[in-house]
């Protein structure tokens, strides 16, 4: 594999940042970008150019392709793995906070797609990695709002894909399961701020007690399975459209296809009492 110009939304730590040591153990030119630069120093030492990126400011969007191709003239892996889960009861959570997770999970990182594209066509060759979740597959209470952008996600890359076969560039999909990162952390506070106290507050304690066992010490699979899934991805000539990596990934995107949509949710019901 020839040494590729990278670039890595949501650097600063889980996913990002395990799958931007070892694209630097291999060798290739890697800009890692985030909102806390300052949570990227180790990066930096090992070799990473760090850039602050708020993936929903254009003009952050914008200053970071900008400044890759007068670097480096081209960029050619985007690897869209900023995102959050934001929960809580389709009820409780403010249509404000809603459209700042869709801006976030998915706008901010078309956006950053659109500026990148261009560059890639012009050089007949590339690859944009999206971070999805089995949770763009599934569904799980009091996430309709994560589910909905990953799900939107899901959509978006299949388009996207076909849109630039006849340019040579490749639209990958990763689709995590339960990895040890502080999104559990993360979902049980916007859970817990949003539905704890009102009439979800029964489904809320279910739902964070099963996010609790699933996230804690050695619950989930290492970030790293995911960093080797986008390793292979940007090494392959034909890369496949998904890679589901991680603890219960594949089990439970079976599960949803082959179960009728009421057999699936007693099924997670029944994991929430």
């Amino acid at each position: 594999m020839g040494k590729k110009i990278v670039l890595i939304t949501g650097a600063s730590s889980g996913i990002g940042k395990e799958s931007a040591r070892k694209l630097l153990a291999e060798g290739h030119v890697v800009y890692t970008a985030a909102r806390r630069v300052e949570q990227m120093q180790d990066l930096k030492q090992a070799g990473a150019i760090p850039l602050r990126l708020d993936i929903s400011n254009e003009d952050e969007i914008k200053a970071v392709v900008d400044r890759m191709i007068k670097e480096q003239g081209r960029i050619d892996v985007l690897f869209n793995n900023a995102g959050f889960g934001l929960y809580g009861s389709v009820e409780e959570v403010s249509i404000e906070d809603a459209r700042y997770q869709f801006e976030v999970n998915l706008f901010g990182l078309a956006r950053l797609t659109q500026l990148v594209v261009p560059h890639m066509r012009a050089k007949q060759s590339g690859t944009i990695i999206n971070t999805s979740s089995v949770g763009g597959k599934i569904y799980t209470p009091l996430g309709a709002w994560y589910h909905a952008t990953k799900h939107a996600l899901e959509g978006w890359s299949d388009c996207l894909r076909i849109e630039l076969k006849p340019f040579e560039i490749h639209v990958v999909v990763i689709e995590p399961g339960i990895i040890t990162t502080s999104f559990g952390d993360a979902m049980g506070g916007s859970l817990l701020k949003n539905s704890g106290n009102g009439p979800y507050k029964k489904m809320a304690k279910g739902v964070e007690k099963i996010s609790n066992d699933s996230y804690q010490a050695g619950g989930g699979s290492s970030p790293i399975v995911v960093a080797n899934a986008v390793s292979r991805a940007i090494a392959a000539d034909r890369p496949k459209p998904r890679y589901a990596v991680g603890k219960m990934a594949k089990p439970l995107i079976l599960m949803r296809k082959w179960l009728s949509d009421h057999s699936f949710d007693r099924l997670i019901l029944s994991q929430v009492k």
